[in-house]
């Protein structure tokens, strides 16, 4: 990830083939994400063939999106950062750590990949109809906005921690592993109430190829402000912006 600049974009950037690399890695990425995780959830219907949630599905579906995205980030971070997300695009940008001209390539790329997904989704299931997110029966949409915003802030936090940080050192290593898990384990936590979206393309591709658009909004909004949050406290907060003290005396030049 670039250091924090602030900046609307270069006059190339739009045209320049990093920039085209970087947006197809997230399409590509997008995609595998959605398919698989979305995926899943179609497979457990045809599976099953009721409606009821049981634990063993809540664990599939946490298990497979937290190993679709591992795979996801990890086949395009040396690419574009791998987000995967635009709500964990929103959050860098608002950290400084991408241009307005790449977040919106991103956002682009991203919501494609999603729809692709799903009418793939649509078609290889014989007209399976994706289903989306929803909130659940008994909860208000308050508190799955806030729901939304507690998750997406664990995985904005995460990303920071493990992706972005200029002292994350060799953590890095383990950043889709550690990003996939805090997705599966959110999954575990808000499942059974609003699905456990985190990703606004991740909502809408299904819901555009489904046709499902209930509390829809929430899963763009939580998301939005979840991932501004944990980006703003991170980067002015947890990242220094003093250099680090000097712990030993400096060598003169000619010792070196």
């Amino acid at each position: 990830m670039a250091t924090r600049r602030y900046a609307f974009g270069r006059a190339d950037e739009a045209t320049h083939p990093d920039s085209m690399r970087a947006t197809l890695a997230e399409f590509a990425s997008t995609l595998i994400f959605v398919f698989a995780g979305e995926g899943s959830g179609l497979a457990l219907v045809k599976i099953y063939k009721d409606s009821a949630f049981s634990a063993g599905e809540l664990i599939a579906l946490a298990l497979a999106h937290a190993f679709a995205l591992f795979a996801a980030i990890s086949a395009s971070m040396h690419v574009s950062g791998g987000h995967v997300n635009p709500a964990v695009t929103f959050g860098a940008l608002l950290g400084g750590r991408i241009s307005v001209v790449r977040a919106i390539y991103y956002w682009i790329a991203q919501i494609l990949g999603a729809i692709v997904a799903s009418l793939l989704l649509r078609f290889v299931t014989n007209n399976m109809r994706p289903a989306g997110f929803h909130v659940s029966h008994g909860v208000g949409a308050l508190h799955m906005l806030i729901l939304e915003i507690v998750m997406t802030f664990g995985l904005m936090y995460t990303v920071y921690g493990t992706a972005i940080d200029p002292k994350r050192g060799s953590v890095s290593s383990i950043a889709p592993l550690a990003i996939g898990l805090i997705v599966g384990a959110n999954i575990l936590v808000g499942g059974p109430f609003d699905g456990a979206c985190m990703n606004p393309a991740l909502a809408f591709g299904p819901s555009l190829v489904g046709w499902r658009w209930h509390y829809h909004w929430i899963f763009w909004v939580g998301p939005f402000i979840g991932a501004a949050l944990a980006a703003l406290l991170y980067e002015y907060v947890v990242i220094p912006t003093e250099p680090p003290h000097q712990h030993h005396q400096p060598l003169a030049p000619e010792d070196y």
